[in-house]
């Protein structure tokens, strides 16, 4: 089992904003749905467009929310306790990637304190929705293509590993995921990747048989 260093990462305030995450908001600073404007829809390449106006339909229609909320952030807590990881997310592709889900460190642990929005083009969650399969890194500089990375230096990150959300009807509505500043072994990469694909598979069953908080 990892040991997490207690030495604090530096926090992303200190660094650009294009290679830093934001800070935590008010998580119940809002409770309602969250309509697409209309700028962002008409600014995006067609296909984007079109993708994120079927994202927002399926999720009115199934009455999920698109802020912070209890039922995901314990998901998210559940999939990082059982991957042994610092972070989990559940995570919807809106105009911003938005953390519906997650589960981070207590703020006074010296670990960064990510917030609940982020560029859809950081991370690795883009990948995972472009594959819409899981991608599983062990060690994120093993792999050039994946180790330059705003998140890598924002946070820290030395291990990632996600899952696509996919409804039956084939919308891809977001990701989930887990990420940590310790690398994991080769050996271990199979049983986290199932973790996230169970993960995957128990949010998207929540959020069409169960009404969420």
């Amino acid at each position: 089992m990892p040991q997490h260093p207690h030495a604090p990462c530096g926090t992303p305030q200190a660094a650009a904003p294009a290679r830093s995450l934001p800070r935590r908001d008010m998580r119940d600073a809002a409770r309602g749905p969250l309509p697409p404007p209309a700028t962002a829809l008409t600014s995006q390449p067609t296909q984007q467009s079109l993708e994120l106006a079927q994202r927002y339909e399926l999720l009115t229609r199934l009455g999920v929310p698109t802020v912070a909320n209890e039922d995901f952030d314990d998901l998210a807590r559940d999939m990082a306790e059982k991957a042994d990881f610092l972070y989990g997310f559940v995570n919807l592709f809106l105009e911003k990637q938005t953390f519906v889900g997650l589960h981070q460190p207590p703020a006074d642990s010296g670990y960064v304190i990510v917030g609940r929005t982020m560029s859809r083009g950081h991370g690795w969650c883009p990948e995972v929705m472009t594959r819409k399969k899981a991608l599983p890194l062990h060690d994120v500089h093993a792999s050039p293509r994946f180790s330059g990375n705003a998140v890598v230096d924002a946070v820290g990150i030395r291990s990632y590993f996600g899952a696509p959300l996919i409804h039956d009807s084939g919308t891809v509505l977001g990701t989930v995921c887990v990420i940590d500043p310790e690398k994991r072994s080769l050996a271990e990469a199979r049983r986290l990747r199932d973790i996230v694909i169970n993960a995957g598979a128990q949010v998207m069953d929540h959020i069409t048989r169960v009404p969420v908080r």
